[in-house]
């Protein structure tokens, strides 16, 4: 599956047997590539989860001259740090308002929103909630040729609800989402799908262009040690020291031993918007999301862009720059 990609023949070849028609492809791979000047963004992050999203949001604030901030979302989760998915969702609205405190950007507050209390029930029914119907109504206001660009790094529960209950923003959004495992993996137990398939089928399926970042087997590059972080980080502001005290602790209780690394996932979502070359992707029909945790491929479905490889080093240089700046 690691070589499964398609030549321009096989893609015209696809489009003409099943799905949205050769001209709806090639609406989707001019959405799908990556944008050459500034962009207006939304984030949708469950980011009390762990550290990473706290970078990612960072990142996505200390990069105005690309990435033009529009919403900050809180997205439902449910592990060891919450107690439901409502919980979950709350301790992260609470969390964007603390990082948002820690780099003194009171001005940002006012674009937070609560999402989702719960998961969705089935593929057709959205979950109401102020993130979902901000979402469906900003995206109006955005059209195909100039799309409002949605980086998901949680549940993608929010998003799926948004374009349930508006399925006219389909084509006016692009979905840059960390979640599955990479194609090749041997199953996609990943946390952020596994949370709710539901939505994930829906996003799939839907038609709308997407980013797909794999985690076990293609983020899982994207590692970063103590010793790097207090290099890099420690002394520099304020929320670098936040950054490296709440990371250092969380990996020393998760691995147990001093010579721990850290995925910093999220963080590849917002550096895929980026000018720079810190990731290769290339075009794939798009996978199923099944129900028993592994992926279906069908190769006549509409395509979506696929991640398959982080330039780690170049990435973590660009992130560290922006975050002690």
């Amino acid at each position: 599956m690691e070589g499964f990609s398609f030549t321009a023949e096989q893609i015209r070849e696809v489009v003409s047997v099943k799905g949205p028609g050769e001209a709806a492809n090639e609406k989707l791979i001019r959405r799908l590539k990556k944008p050459s000047g500034p962009v207006d963004v939304i984030i949708d992050t469950d980011t009390y989860n762990e550290i990473d999203d706290q970078f990612a949001l960072a990142f996505l604030i200390k990069s105005p001259e690309k990435l033009v901030l529009k919403g900050i979302y809180a997205a439902p989760f449910y592990n060891q740090n919450s107690s439901s998915p409502a919980d979950g969702m709350e301790k992260s609205y609470n969390e964007i308002f603390n990082v948002l405190t820690l780099m003194k950007r009171d001005d940002l507050k006012p674009l937070v929103k609560r999402g989702s209390v719960t998961y969705l029930p089935s593929e057709t029914e959205p979950v109401d909630s102020e993130a979902a119907r901000d979402l469906a109504e900003l995206a109006m206001k955005y059209s195909a040729d100039k799309p409002l660009y949605v980086i998901a790094i949680g549940a993608i529960t929010n998003v799926a609800s948004a374009i349930l209950l508006k399925p006219e923003i389909i084509d006016r959004i692009v979905i840059i989402w960390l979640g599955g495992n990479a194609l090749h993996w041997i199953n996609n137990v990943e946390f952020n799908l596994s949370q709710d398939v539901a939505a994930a089928r829906v996003v799939f399926g839907c038609g709308a262009a997407l980013v797909q970042l794999p985690c076990s087997g293609v983020v899982t590059e994207f590692a970063t040690s103590g010793p790097e972080l207090e290099h890099w980080l420690r002394g520099k502001n304020e929320l670098c020291n936040y950054l490296v005290d709440v990371t250092t602790k969380a990996a020393i209780h998760d691995s147990g031993i001093p010579t721990w690394t850290r995925v910093i996932w999220d963080v590849c979502t917002v550096g895929w918007l980026l000018d720079g070359d810190y990731m290769e992707d290339r075009l794939e029909p798009s996978p199923i999301p099944e129900y028993d945790h592994h992926w279906s491929i069908d190769p006549r479905r509409h395509l979506y862009r696929y991640v398959y490889h982080i330039n780690r080093d170049r990435l973590f240089e660009e992130l560290f720059k922006k975050l002690a700046g």
